[in-house]
């Protein structure tokens, strides 16, 4: 099929729960799609698609700040498996970041890719960033209220939520209600605005979502060996980094998960076991709340094993 008849270019999404192997299975496509193998076949079939290799670009609201390493689960330079990976390390923690930054550069990445030849592979469980890059979402272009934002940062987010639910119940639907800096936004663009704007969509790319299928029992084991891995590696080690290099303990506490219980542990308002058992029980009450998200598309072929990736990919691709 020629580009003219199908203008949109294609991209691999893999997703899925925290703990649930992303990182691993991406690499492992990536470097079969980099084999060679397939690209002779897709020469063979006649299809007009060309590429030699593929590249990934990590998906994760964390995994974009320099330094939060462990914490992350960010993929080290020896599992890449010498496969490029894009969006890791750019931001400075301190530094304000957000979805509509997320997705500008994400796109970039994306047709750096494209213009070399090579498939996308979109890896990561941040539900709505992924969300913004396979829909290609048209965010309200509303400046941060400062002022406003700070006296928003001191209410508890049941207060948040009230907020907003006076003001557009029905961005209160849709909001990820346990994070609070999501609230926020969603109620400061409708204190601006008077509601929030229905979000636009137009995808920009043909894109093929592939979810990891992963029994409820196994992924809480992987948390809990993965929470102990973290904790030997030198997790309280990096957060107490972190904080000498100028992040805040309230910044800290506002990345969440581990991040947020070893600094309410480090300045002394739980003891190490409470942070232990705190951490692995939040780290599985948001792995829940990953897949509740993800469910909600239909378009996401879950599967269960590299086989069953790889056989939907070589379909997608007609390879």
């Amino acid at each position: 099929m020629s580009r003219l008849s199908n203008p949109k270019q294609k991209i691999i999404v893999i997703l899925g729960p925290t703990a649930s192997g992303k990182s691993d299975l991406c690499v492992k496509i990536a470097l079969r799609l980099g084999s060679g193998q397939t690209s002779k076949k897709s020469a063979r079939s006649g299809s007009a698609l060309d590429w030699n290799g593929a590249e990934i670009i990590s998906a994760d609201s964390r995994q974009i700040y320099k330094g939060m390493d462990i914490g992350t689960g960010k993929i080290t330079q020896k599992e890449m498996g010498d496969i490029p990976h894009h969006l890791l390390d750019v931001v400075n923690p301190k530094t304000k970041f957000d979805i509509v930054k997320y997705k500008k550069l994400a796109y970039r990445a994306i047709e750096d890719i494209l213009y070399h030849k090579k498939i996308p592979i979109i890896c990561g469980g941040t539900g709505f960033y992924i969300q913004a890059i396979v829909d290609n979402i048209i965010f309200p272009e509303v400046k941060s209220n400062n002022k406003l934002r700070k006296k928003l940062e001191k209410q508890p987010i049941e207060k948040l939520l009230q907020m907003l639910k006076k003001l557009d119940n029905e961005r209160l639907k849709t909001v990820d209600q346990k994070n609070k800096r999501r609230v926020i936004r969603a109620v400061e663009i409708a204190t601006i605005l008077g509601k929030v704007p229905k979000l636009e969509s137009n995808p920009k790319y043909d894109s093929l979502q592939i979810g990891i299928a992963i029994n409820r029992e196994k992924l809480k084991k992987n948390i809990k060996k993965r929470l102990e891995k973290r904790l030997k590696q030198g997790l309280i080690t990096e957060v107490k980094k972190l904080h000498q290099q100028g992040v805040s303990w309230r910044k800290l506490i506002e990345f969440g998960l581990e991040y947020k219980f070893v600094t309410l542990y480090l300045r002394g308002k739980i003891t190490k076991k409470q942070m232990t058992n705190q951490l692995e029980k939040s780290i599985w009450q948001y792995a829940k709340r990953q897949i509740t998200w993800f469910k909600r598309d239909k378009r996401i072929k879950w599967v269960a094993d590299q086989k069953e990736g790889e056989k939907l990919i070589k379909i997608f691709l007609k390879i």
